[in-house]
């Protein structure tokens, strides 16, 4: 039976094809793959969001990772990062292969901590850790052979300010396919596409390069399979979780919340209370209630937010209370009410500013130079590209939604998933 490997790319827009084809190694795998030119990414289009949905083949009101961050009703920001496979309400194509006697093999990938799979080195360390020790984390979230077998080799990149958990995955992805058998379904998810286009914009040259780095990398993960003898017996497939959108500014839309009466502050600017906030999903926001039985305050909240649509220097484009989200995004969760800008702008989150507006932090996953996070119609689209036994060659889909492609890998491993909102690209299968 075929085996299926996924390379996934943080922040893969579709514009990138073209690029793709002049790189020594997509190049050559592109001559022959079929792909969906346009995946839309599940909204909000965050990084969690959205891997969670690729293996569940479920939106995020079944799936139940709407953020990248925790949501806590309560005020509160910086909660840790989804992590744990059990965050995830309901079962992954790897789940499913494994029900069907199939070896799994899953690295980097977000909320996987402590999966029943055959080999797991989660995507679970903080986000912006830059201390000498991630073993907390990783001890009982990642598979311990793998931990005792390579860690003494490959953690250093994991340690320091820093630290690449790009260069971590490679290492261990080349090291188990040299080692091991080959697993029948091995994820591959590196990230630092996504921080370049953070840093730099959607289509800098810098993010370029990164993208050549990215066909290195899976010119090594090509050669490791030849090497092996299975590169022939392999579905190769190429993702992105979303894509990337420009911004010119950060708006701190607490600030009129609190100009109009919903934040109070204490003398030292922190929060004191509040009847309504903003929670930053970048290009789009979640509006958490105080007290979400107050139907008098959530209706005087709502008259505020459609307000914002005519008002220039915010323009919402949408008011969206949880069951209309849910309806129209699938999507749900700790908030009452779902917002976004029809400005090139990001959400930002401070409660103290001076000004409605700031400015852009380059490099952070929010408020950089390029982000996402918001309506799969507005901002730029991600791909999917497969090549291999099992895929027709060639064929072309125009657009398809995230959640088919759960579904489509559960069919290159020959087996069906049930219950998911997606199904399989068949166009695409042999």
């Amino acid at each position: 039976m075929s085996k299926t490997l996924v390379f996934c790319l943080d922040a893969l827009c579709a514009s990138d094809v073209e690029a793709m084809r002049a790189m020594p190694h997509f190049g050559r795998f592109m001559e022959n793959c079929a792909m969906v030119r346009k995946i839309e990414p599940v909204w909000p289009a965050l990084t969690y969001c959205c891997h969670v949905s690729m293996i569940t083949g479920c939106y995020v009101d079944r799936h139940g990772v709407a953020n990248n961050e925790k949501m806590q009703r309560g005020g509160y920001w910086n909660l840790p990062w989804y992590g744990k496979k059990s965050d995830v309400k309901v079962p992954t194509v790897l789940d499913y292969a494994r029900q069907h006697g199939l070896t799994t093999c899953s690295i980097s990938w977000p909320v996987s901590g402590g999966a029943d799979y055959d080999m797991n080195l989660p995507m679970i360390v903080p986000y912006g850790y830059t201390g000498w020790d991630p073993t907390p984390w990783l001890e009982g979230m990642a598979t311990k052979s793998l931990l005792d077998r390579y860690f003494y080799k490959h953690g250093r990149y994991l340690k320091g300010p820093d630290r690449s958990l790009d260069l971590f995955t490679m290492a261990m992805a080349l090291d188990i396919l040299q080692d091991y058998d080959q697993p029948d379904i091995m994820l591959v998810k590196m990230c630092d596409l996504d921080g370049a286009r953070h840093r730099y914009g959607v289509h800098h040259p810098r993010v370029y390069d990164q993208l050549r780095k990215h066909d290195e990398e899976f010119g090594s993960l090509v050669e490791a399979l030849r090497r092996k003898g299975t590169l022939e017996q392999t579905n190769l497939v190429i993702v992105g979780d979303h894509g990337q959108t420009d911004i010119q500014d950060i708006l701190h839309l607490n600030v009129l919340l609190r100009e109009n009466g919903f934040i109070r502050l204490n003398p030292d600017g922190t929060l004191q209370s509040f009847d309504a906030i903003v929670h930053s999903a970048a290009l789009s926001a979640y509006v958490e209630l105080a007290d979400p039985t107050d139907q008098a305050m959530k209706q005087r909240v709502r008259d505020f937010l459609e307000s914002l649509k005519d008002d220039e220097r915010v323009r919402l484009a949408y008011v969206l209370d949880a069951q209309e989200a849910k309806e129209c995004f699938h999507v749900s969760g700790d908030f009452d009410f779902i917002i976004e800008s029809s400005l090139p702008v990001a959400f930002g989150e401070r409660i103290d500013a001076e000004s409605l507006y700031g400015s852009k932090l380059p490099g952070d996953h929010k408020i950089g130079a390029a982000t996402h996070g918001g309506n799969p119609q507005r901002e730029e689209l991600t791909t999917f590209l497969a090549a291999g036994p099992d895929v027709k060659p060639g064929v072309v889909v125009e657009r398809r939604p995230m959640v088919d492609e759960a579904p489509t890998l559960a069919r290159l491993l020959g087996f069906t998933m049930p219950d998911t909102d997606g199904s399989a690209i068949e166009e695409m299968l042999r």
